[in-house]
């Protein structure tokens, strides 16, 4: 089974993740489709004793071992399992765009995916796209990554005289909402380091990426009839839309890019007593994001002094952090590694930040060094996600590559 068939039967699964079930993993899918990695893996030829199950929690460890009296690394490939809850991953139909002309391809509701809007699809002029059909998401992220991973599982089994170290792989549940390293056991890994495939386009590697941190401001008010509310009633609603207003235009994710980091407010709710404000902050740089955080306090406190009788709460939590800390510099030979990887197979290296979080960040402050490399997708979480076949098939390639080029 090539790397497209891999991914399409794993995309026919409804993986999506849920911040609201409470549950570990969040959704049942992820079982159903670890179950037939399991069984894949089997059929490969993996020995039961190399591969192992967490049923409770939905991870999957297995090792390829080394067939080489040379002492070289544990070398770790990770990918998740589950989907973006952020659109639809139930009943993906994908379709099929070959030999592309660079015009607009129309999808399902009206959708288009123009290269107008989104330019990167002009790279991929005559060759082979995946779509979807307009309805759902695709599930490259991180689909892909974990169909490019199995493909090069398959190859070192198919093709036992080619000399390698212990090729560690882990498939995890649960990273779209923050918690796919939540039951990890680096211990039962057993890489000396890894990479998560679970990037972009065909070249990239990361080994930066957000310092990340959430808010949840309660706004506390007072209803009082509108014909005589004068000097008595206090509009949480109106109070949430000046907080949000204090937030200046040039730090929202609508207006950034690269390591320029962002405020963004993901929900907003309430009436006149009480409204909530979801907001997640963003920055590369620790110093800023530092202060992004004591800044949306200070932004609550200084408006609630403003309305005597109304309650603030603002509670800010920490959720991930910038890996660049603990790659650069002692860790920096893991990058090189997919750097001379790249260059013998002809793929330009392109090393940016990640203007999001991975599970390697996790890792990387757990003591395994990860960076991220590509996986092939582009847009992720939404309808206008697609992926390049030969991307996929080139990026197996590449992780055969990470792993024999320092032989």
């Amino acid at each position: 089974m090539n790397t497209t068939e891999k991914f399409l039967r794993y995309i026919s699964i409804d993986t999506t993740s849920s911040e609201e079930s409470g549950e570990s993993p969040s959704s049942i899918g992820q079982f159903d489709l670890a179950k037939i990695l399991v069984m894949e893996f089997l059929k490969m030829g993996i020995p039961r004793e190399d591969l192992y199950f967490d049923e409770e929690h939905c991870y999957i460890y297995a090792k390829i071992r080394a067939n080489t009296p040379m002492k070289l690394p544990a070398i770790g490939f990770i990918a998740h399992m589950d989907t973006s809850p952020e659109a639809s991953g139930n009943d993906v139909r994908a379709q099929f765009v070959f030999d592309y002309d660079g015009d607009d391809i129309d999808l399902k509701a009206g959708n288009v995916l123009s290269p107008e809007v989104f330019p990167e699809l002009l790279l991929y002029k005559g060759k082979t796209l995946i779509t979807t059909d307009g309805t759902t998401l695709l599930g490259a992220d991180d689909k892909a990554g974990i169909a490019e991973i199995m493909s090069m599982a398959d190859y070192f089994l198919e093709n036992p005289e080619i000399e390698h170290g212990d090729i560690c792989i882990a498939f995890t549940p649960d990273e779209e909402i923050g918690e796919g390293t939540k039951f990890f056991d680096i211990d039962r890994f057993g890489a000396d380091y890894a990479y998560t495939v679970d990037g972009g386009r065909l070249g990239e590697i990361s080994y930066e990426n957000f310092n990340a941190a959430s808010a949840d401001i309660t706004i506390e008010g007072c209803n009082v009839h509108p014909g005589e509310a004068k000097n008595k009633m206090i509009n949480a609603m109106r109070i949430a839309l000046k907080i949000d207003a204090a937030i200046p235009e040039n730090e929202r994710p609508e207006t950034t890019c690269d390591r320029e980091g962002f405020f963004h407010l993901c929900s907003a709710d309430g009436d006149v007593s009480k409204a909530q404000l979801k907001y997640i902050l963003r920055d590369h740089d620790r110093t800023k994001f530092e202060e992004k955080k004591e800044r949306i306090q200070t932004i609550c406190a200084d408006i609630s002094e403003e309305y005597p009788g109304c309650h603030i709460d603002c509670e800010v939590k920490d959720s991930y952090y910038n890996m660049y800390e603990k790659i650069y510099p002692d860790n920096m030979h893991i990058v090189n590694r997919a750097i001379r990887a790249m260059e013998k197979l002809d793929i330009s290296p392109e090393i940016m930040p990640v203007r999001g979080g991975t599970d390697g960040a996790m890792l990387s402050y757990q003591g395994l060094p990860c960076p991220n490399i590509c996986a092939g997708g582009h847009n992720f979480h939404g309808v206008y996600e697609y992926i390049c076949v030969e991307s996929m098939d080139k990026i197996a390639e590449l992780l055969v590559s990470i792993v024999t080029c320092g032989i």
